[in-house]
């Protein structure tokens, strides 16, 4: 495909292929018809015919060149796939432009300190595990990186201290970059306020400017409620102190921290799934195990009794 692309990116060439289309025709009609020398005109019949864009004959003392529609028909269903895969519903491209909608009406709105004040934003998601499960997930640092960022960013640093004055700080970085050459893409610190083991977290946290200095506070709090499922978990966000500059952060609550509940929902799931799976195993195991366990008193009990009975036996024949 990258020779075919080449081929076409010369507007003379597709002036060519355009005369082809309608029929085939010799070297000179198309130089002439294409206002072009005819030694130009052949070079660049040649680049097409090596790309397979066109086919060419000797006619006595013509060469006649042809068009291949089914180059064309596999270079356009390639390049539909490619816009199939960015169109898909809810993909990347999809989130992409929901936030620079979100970030146009934002930046449109901060014109001075305190502009955002008072918002807020509330999260629901049901959640297939139990609420010590989700607690871990959500208070301890290793089970935390996991999900704390949006799709397109990954935890680099993180320092969670669940406890009422515990230290917060979250750095991250592009989720493509492996090898963290690439540049933070963010950092922010903050406080824990609350803790009620599987029940209640509430934390201030603070995305850092360029400068850095704080974009906003967002105080959060999350609720845990047991259900016959599993868990309900509720998220509140309240903004204060907001910069002039945090129209970029804040456009992207919504939807970032969505993307990173929709992780937790996935990966609690997942935890649940393999550990009711262990419990089984366990109590499987349990269960072979108090088998052997009467089998083996059986089996002595019986050669006990055969040993009984024979001694009378032996002690007779005496």
């Amino acid at each position: 495909m990258d020779a075919l692309l080449t081929a076409l990116a010369d507007p003379a060439r597709r002036r060519l292929v355009e005369l082809l289309a309608e029929r085939p025709r010799s070297v000179g009609v198309l130089a002439q018809l294409a206002e072009a020398r005819q030694p130009q005109t052949t070079k660049h019949l040649q680049t097409l015919e090596r790309a397979g864009v066109v086919v060419s004959r000797r006619t006595g003392q013509r060469r006649i060149y042809a068009l291949r529609p089914a180059a064309l028909r596999e270079l356009a269903a390639a390049l539909i796939r490619l816009a199939d895969t960015a169109d898909q519903a809810d993909g990347p491209h999809a989130t992409y432009d929901r936030y620079g909608l979100s970030l146009r009406a934002e930046r449109l709105a901060a014109t001075e300190p305190g502009w955002a004040d008072g918002r807020s934003f509330t999260f629901l998601r049901p959640l297939a595990g139990r609420p010590e499960l989700v607690w871990r997930h959500m208070t301890e640092a290793s089970l935390l990186a996991r999900w704390w960022t949006p799709d397109d960013l990954h935890v680099s640093e993180l320092v969670f201290e669940a406890r009422p004055g515990g230290r917060i700080l979250q750095e991250y970085r592009d989720a493509q970059d492996a090898d963290g050459s690439d540049a933070v893409v963010g950092r922010a610190e903050g406080v824990v306020d609350e803790v009620r083991a599987h029940e209640r977290l509430a934390y201030r946290l603070s995305p850092l400017l360029p400068d850095g200095g704080p974009a906003f506070t967002a105080h959060v709090g999350l609720a845990l409620r047991p259900t016959g499922t599993g868990t309900d978990l509720d998220v509140h966000w309240r903004i204060t102190d907001s910069a002039a500059d945090a129209a970029d952060f804040i456009a992207g609550i919504e939807i970032g921290f969505g993307q990173s509940l929709d992780k937790l929902a996935a990966i609690v799931a997942a935890d649940s799934h393999a550990t009711t799976d262990t419990d089984t195993t366990d109590t499987a195991d349990t269960t072979d195990s108090h088998d052997t366990a009467d089998t083996t008193d059986t089996t002595d009990s019986h050669d006990t009794a055969d040993t009984a009975d024979a001694a009378p036996d032996t002690r007779s024949m005496k």
